[in-house]
């Protein structure tokens, strides 16, 4: 089943007797995602409200409970097993296809039918949420035979950056599962910590799975003592994980990184590095980190022995290795790996990894596994069973594609969703790039390099968390979600099908189930944006939602904005002192919390670092800052490799000084020569300075601000000074004047203070 759209699909929609009904005018949308493959309108409607459900066997008794589950935790009635029960779950050998099922709901019942337990459960998910979005206890008759386009649908959770506790991967998976999403890809090894149990090498978690923070957050502010911070699932919780996948039909394909990536373990256990190699300090480092195992027939007989504990705890068909970003520069400098290279009559570092990798992948097929890994697998000969996940675009699946293997898109930047989402400045630390909802959604799934002959190679789609930069589960909840639901869709969902409106139009009930569960997810895409301009004595206010979803509505008496309140449509002329609300609606359903703003001069004269342009784009990123301040960390926008920031036009007239948020973040980047590329102005006193240039960053320097005890202090801090006087609107360009990159300051909002 890895066609666009399923040979089950096909036979389902097939004509039968039982299905023939009079010709009914269309549906209104239904509230369901990922949207099925083939929805038929039936008259009525049936009541839900008093139903019990019946089912045959232990997989629709699974099923059964699944749904009445789910429905009592969306604030649905109790429904109970019974026999003769009006929801019924049946098994049918005509539905073929191993996520195949039929739901047929008319006034007098439901009938969910397919061959699998699969099948069932996700017939159950889908009349679930046609219930969760009722109102009066009834939902539409309708007739739905549904397959998935793809049988790979999978989501990657980076663990090995940031540890997150089992019960959040539990979580995950549950709500994967309401999406039809079906593989979880488990990163659980990489430099900066190693996360699975292996009983054969405990120093893997005692010493692989902990690590000091870089900066201020890597002391403890009470005691002045290090902080450990890791950690590390036990074979226990991997199993009961494992089989509360298994039970909501979600896959779980663990990663161990190789031959780079290997830090923590090398902090573990030296011997399997490179002689030299000094791991230990790079585990709080992000970046890509040059530690390799070495090629030693012992280090492979370490690795194997791991692989055959993963194996033990994963019943996966396949196990990913990695082998990515593996640079060979101690390979090159060491004269055993040399030697080795030299025996085994390989030309370079590149033949030799593709060497340990095919190597790897005998391993696992003598095991009866497949081997995954990224697409700089295809450097090596690899078995034919080894499948290849593209992450360098779409092109490592073409490649793969036409050397006979398997893939699955898992490009970058397009389903990295590290990225963050708009271009707000409420939005988690992250990427820059804005990858937003409906950029994964348009993603092509048939792109034009693969032809019609070698897309049955194509097993699917996968957006991929990585977590340098998303510390807590509540910052992934927010990068996940809703893409990941825009990939469940391109997952299932036949291409011809997929519409960008259509799916916005079914986003408002997705985000009223997630509210149900409890669920988090990202709102702020979904708030408006405001942007203020002189008009006289009056100020002219732009508002935008970055989503582009439902309608905007607003209102300048004070008052919370209704679904009645005035659509906005352009640009609003206010007088200073009105208090402007604003909030978006999907018709009388708000979406999100909506903004309020108090309308002043004020405004023009303060901007943050997101409200300004960067003068580079090498690496931007959202940083959080690793100083709590008042309780918060702070989050910073600018590029590490030049902190610097305009603002375009800024209006000087009568300013006389500015103030300035401060805060510093580590600078704990692995960038190797680029390191050079970081130049600061020497600083003149002993904090250095932040500096205010005219017109360009090149241009005289009107204001020097000494940063002075803000140095000392690892959250924001404010810090003022006098500016020479200008006239008009002029660009300001700020920089800071430092000794070196580590801590590197961030700017974080800036105010022009009027003289007195």
């Amino acid at each position: 089943m890895r066609r666009f759209l399923s040979a089950a699909v096909m036979s389902l929609c097939m004509p039968a007797a039982a299905w023939a009904a009079p010709e009914l005018p269309p549906l209104p949308p239904l509230p369901l995602l990922p949207l099925p493959a083939a929805v038929m309108p039936r008259a009525g409607s049936f009541s839900f409200s008093r139903a019990t459900i019946a089912a045959d066997d232990a997989g629709g008794i699974a099923a059964a409970r699944r749904l009445a589950e789910l429905v009592a935790r969306t604030g649905g009635p109790k429904l109970a097993l019974a026999r003769g029960g009006a929801i019924r779950f049946r098994r049918d050998a005509a539905i073929k296809g191993d996520e195949a099922y039929r739901l047929l709901v008319t006034p007098g019942g439901v009938v969910i039918s397919a061959e699998t337990d699969t099948g069932l459960f996700y017939g159950a998910t889908t009349l679930w949420q046609l219930i969760a979005a009722s109102h009066d206890g009834r939902i539409q008759a309708v007739a739905i035979d549904d397959a998935p386009a793809f049988t790979w649908r999978g989501v990657m959770l980076d663990s090995a950056r940031h540890f997150q506790p089992p019960s959040y991967v539990k979580q995950l998976i549950d709500r994967m599962a309401t999406e039809k999403l079906n593989v979880l890809h488990w990163h659980l090894t990489d430099d900066q910590g190693w996360r699975v149990q292996i009983d054969k090498y405990p120093r893997l978690t005692s010493v692989g799975a902990w690590r000091q923070p870089a900066g201020a957050a890597g002391i403890d502010a009470k005691t002045g003592r290090p902080v450990r911070y890791g950690g590390f699932y036990t074979k226990a919780e991997i199993r009961e994980i494992v089989a509360y996948a298994g039970a909501r039909h979600v896959t779980i394909v663990p990663e161990i990184e190789m031959p780079g990536h290997a830090s923590a373990a090398i902090a573990a256990y030296p011997r399997l590095g490179v002689p030299g190699a000094t791991p230990r300090a790079w585990m709080s480092s992000w970046g890509v980190i040059d530690n390799l195992f070495n090629t030693d027939d012992a280090t492979f007989d370490v690795l194997t022995d791991i692989l055959d504990e993963v194996i033990e705890l994963f019943p996966s068909r396949y196990i990913h290795v990695g082998g990515d970003e593996a640079v060979k520069d101690q390979w090159r400098a060491d004269p055993a790996t040399q030697a080795r290279m030299k025996a085994l009559g390989l030309a370079d570092e590149t033949h030799l990894q593709g060497w340990f990798v095919a190597r790897i992948a005998d391993h696992l097929q003598q095991r009866g596994r497949r081997l995954i890994g990224w697409d700089e697998i295809l450097d090596g000969k690899m078995p034919p069973s080894a499948t290849v996940m593209s992450w360098h675009g779409i092109d490592g699946a073409i490649t793969a594609a036409k050397a006979g293997h398997d893939a699955v898109l898992a490009p970058s930047p397009d389903f990295y969703l590290d990225h963050f989402q708009s271009d707000s400045g409420d939005e988690p630390p992250g990427r820059g790039g804005v990858i937003d909802w409906k950029h994964v959604y348009d993603f092509d799934t048939a792109p034009a390099g693969l032809t019609p002959e070698l897309r049955h190679h194509l097993l699917g789609v996968q957006v991929n968390l990585w977590t340098e930069h998303v510390r807590t589960t509540a910052y992934a909840d927010r990068m996940l979600w809703p893409r990941a639901a825009a990939l469940a869709e391109l997952g299932w969902t036949p291409a011809a099908k997929r519409d960008w409106p259509g799916f916005a139009a079914r986003l408002p009930a997705e985000f009223a189930r997630y509210r149900a569960l409890g669920f988090g997810y990202d709102l702020t895409p979904l708030e408006p944006l405001a942007r203020f301009e002189a008009a006289g004595k009056r100020l002219t206010v732009t508002l935008n939602q970055p989503a582009d979803i439902g309608t905007l509505r607003y209102t300048v008496d004070g008052t919370t904005p209704a679904a009645t309140s005035p659509r906005y449509r352009e640009a609003l002329t206010l007088d200073a002192g009105t208090r402007l609300r604003a909030r978006a609606f999907a018709g009388n359903m708000p979406l999100g919390v909506g903004g309020s703003w108090l309308v002043d001069s004020a405004l023009l004269r303060t901007h943050t670092a997101a409200d300004m342009s960067l003068c580079s784009s090498a690496v931007p990123l959202r940083l959080e800052d690793d100083g709590a301040t008042a309780g918060v960390r702070r989050v910073h926008w600018g590029d590490i490799f030049h902190p610097c920031w305009i603002w375009k036009a800024a209006p000087l007239d009568g300013v006389a000084g500015v103030s300035a948020e401060v805060g510093q973040v580590p600078f704990n980047f692995s960038v190797g020569a680029d390191l050079a590329r970081l130049v600061f102005d020497k600083p003149r006193t002993p904090g250095g300075e932040l500096q205010l240039r005219l017109d360009s960053c090149t241009g005289p320097v009107i204001g020097s601000i000494p940063l002075g005890v803000a140095a000392r202090n690892s959250g924001v801090s404010r810090v003022t000074g006098a500016i020479a006087p200008q006239t008009g609107r002029h660009d300001l360009c700020m920089t800071f004047s430092q000794a070196g990159p580590d801590p590197l300051w961030m700017l974080d909002r800036l105010t022009l203070d009027p003289g007195r």
